[in-house]
């Protein structure tokens, strides 16, 4: 690829399903920016399995129409062997100068594909490889929580591969998740990452106390109810049976002293029925409410007061940056790159650490995460004040705008 900023630079974006999620988000902005002068862009993305909200709607509306590759999907399975196939051939159409893959699988498929598109030629003997560049960016990562050990392992030992054959450059989106990814599971060599935080739309959210009343009397939540909302997919590394936990323990212990406390469970997913039914054995039927998926993000985070996320392991949660933007109290277990979004510890005690833009508790500790809570909940100059850092922070570091800026700045660095 010749270094001259007058020609266009073809991208070819990849990533597994586009299910609810950052990911989805993420792909379909940079794929609708980057149809420009300076780039063009084509996205393939696969399959949305049973259980998981397919987002192809949002593609829609900005306009971005991906080619579907309908073998490639979340699992592994035989059908990864058609869609690498398929996958390499539209490479073989497209002829980018960048593949940039996203999320596990299509980091596999995208990267495996890529590989084989910059080798297979009768120019490598002649010392003349296809000239591509390929990125890949973590949006998480599956080396804890996510599968057994041997498959861990195996996922593991995949990732090292990739990243020492078929990858140019890898994005991680927080720095803590560098130190995982490079520093403690020893994938890539360091000069390898990027660190690109996630970017999201501000503008939706720029009306947010205008907009409290809306989700609160749709609910029927009263003037002096707090509203505890998760929001995300009802899947097993979000861990919602620990939000439950505490939802039992605050039913259990509160008296008139008390703040009056209601949890709103945002999202749907493949555990949505066993966890109804977990909260109806629990007795929840007063405390918890579950209301589904929701495409008005602007007005449910209006209508709660803490955004609370209980998950195993993350990159950087979208539904916290959203929180903030929003100017939410934040409570989270201490995973990924939550570390990052929170800032540093002011305090610690009682099994939870007050950090600069909220509160963070231990990955499955139900009783710090529950006095966690119910410090955030007693203490309203603390909420008020959290969730004006919070949305401080995002609107300097978060916008959709900046993580464009970045991408390209990364992109024109990549030309060969």
């Amino acid at each position: 690829m010749p270094n001259d900023p007058l020609l266009v630079m073809k991208i070819v974006r990849i990533i597994a399903r586009l299910n609810v999620g950052g990911p989805a988000r993420h792909v379909v902005w940079l794929t609708k920016a980057l149809q420009t002068e300076e780039f063009q862009s084509v996205l393939l993305a696969g399959t949305v399995p049973k259980g998981e909200e397919d987002m192809s709607y949002f593609a829609a509306q900005n306009e971005v129409e991906p080619l579907i590759i309908p073998e490639m999907s979340r699992e592994l399975s035989l059908k990864d062997v058609v869609s690498l196939w398929k996958v390499y051939r539209q490479i073989l159409r497209e002829k980018p100068d960048i593949i940039h893959t996203h999320t596990a699988k299509a980091g596999t498929v995208g990267r495996a594909a890529g590989f084989l598109y910059r080798w297979l030629t009768w120019k490598v003997f002649l010392g003349k490889p296809r000239r591509v560049r390929v990125v890949h960016t973590y949006h998480g990562h599956v080396f804890h929580s996510y599968y057994s050990n041997l498959k861990t392992k195996i996922f593991l030992f995949i990732e090292k591969t990739l990243a020492r054959l078929a990858s140019d450059k890898i994005i991680v989106i927080t720095r803590q998740q560098f130190d995982e990814i490079n520093g403690e599971f020893k994938v890539g060599k360091s000069e390898q990452f990027e660190i690109v935080p996630l970017g999201i739309d501000l503008k939706p959210f720029a009306n947010a106390r205008k907009k409290r009343k809306i989700l609160r009397e749709e609910i029927g939540a009263g003037e002096d109810e707090i509203l505890v909302g998760f929001v995300g997919r009802l899947t097993e590394i979000k861990n919602v049976p620990l939000l439950l936990k505490v939802a039992k323990l605050y039913q259990e212990r509160k008296n008139q002293d008390f703040p009056n406390l209601r949890f709103i469970i945002i999202g749907d997913g493949n555990l949505r029925e066993n966890l109804e039914k977990e909260s109806d054995s629990l007795g929840l039927q007063n405390t918890v409410e579950f209301i589904g998926n929701r495409n008005d993000a602007d007005v449910f985070y209006a209508g709660l007061d803490i955004v609370a996320l209980t998950s195993l392991n993350e990159g950087t949660p979208l539904s916290l940056i959203e929180a903030m933007a929003n100017e939410k109290a934040i409570i989270s277990t201490s995973v990924g790159g939550v570390v990052d979004l929170l800032g540093e510890i002011q305090t610690e005690t009682d099994g939870y650490k007050i950090c600069e833009r909220g509160v963070r508790a231990g990955s499955n500790d139900a009783e710090g995460f529950y006095n966690g809570l119910i410090y955030l909940a007693k203490d309203v100059a603390s909420r008020v004040a959290s969730g004006a850092k919070g949305k401080i922070f995002v609107e300097e570091n978060y916008s959709k705008e900046r993580l464009i800026r970045d991408i390209k700045q990364l992109y024109r660095k990549l030309r060969v």
